[in-house]
C-alpha cells in the first residue's frame, strides 16, 4: 500500500512539475485593490523555486471612517495554465494599523490572509499583470475585528 501510494505521489509531482512555467526571479510594483476602502500597495515577488515564490505588500488604505496602513507577506505556488497565463493560490499575514478619522482611536493589529488569482506573463515585455482574491482574518479591537476580503488589480516589473 505504500509503496502505491508513492508512485502514486511521484506520478502527481512529475505531472505538476512537467506543466510549471518557470516565474520571474524578481517582480516589483503596484497592487491597487479595495477592502472598504482605496487603497495602493507596494508589491514585490521573489521566487524562491521554480513555481513558489514569495510576495511582500506594504500598502496604505483609506475610507470615510480611518486611514491606516498594512504589511502583508504571502507564500504563493503558482501554476501554468497556458499562453503566458498562470494561476496562483498562497497563505500568509501581515500586520497593520488603523487611525479613526472622526476620532482620535488608533488600533494596531494581525491578520491571516490567503490569496487566489490570475496573472499575464507578457513574453515580449517583462510586465506582469495580475487579479486576485486575497481573504483576511483580523485580529483587532474595534477597525480590524472580523473577516475582510480585497480584490485588487496589479501590474509589475518582472527582472
Amino acid at each position: 500500500m505504500k509503496k502505491t501510494l508513492l508512485i502514486i505521489g511521484l506520478i502527481v509531482a512529475g505531472a505538476f512539475s512537467a506543466n510549471a512555467q518557470s516565474i520571474s526571479k524578481n517582480a516589483i510594483g503596484l497592487r491597487l485593490g479595495d477592502n472598504d476602502g482605496f487603497g495602493a500597495e507596494i508589491s514585490y515577488q521573489r521566487a524562491l523555486s521554480g513555481n513558489n515564490r514569495l510576495e511582500i505588500d506594504l500598502g496604505l488604505r483609506d475610507n470615510k471612517n480611518y486611514d491606516g496602513f498594512k504589511a502583508t507577506g504571502i507564500y504563493q505556488w503558482v501554476w501554468n495554465i497556458e499562453g503566458g497565463f498562470n494561476w496562483y493560490a498562497g497563505v500568509g499575514g501581515g500586520l497593520g494599523n488603523f487611525s479613526g478619522k472622526e476620532n482620535n482611536d488608533s488600533e494596531t493589529f494581525i491578520f491571516a490572509a490567503g490569496d487566489i488569482g490570475i496573472e499575464y506573463n507578457f513574453t515580449d515585455a517583462p510586465i506582469l499583470l495580475s487579479l486576485d482574491l486575497r481573504p483576511e482574518i483580523g485580529f483587532g479591537d474595534t477597525y480590524y475585528d472580523n473577516y475582510g476580503s480585497d480584490i485588487a488589480f496589479s501590474i509589475r516589473y518582472q527582472f
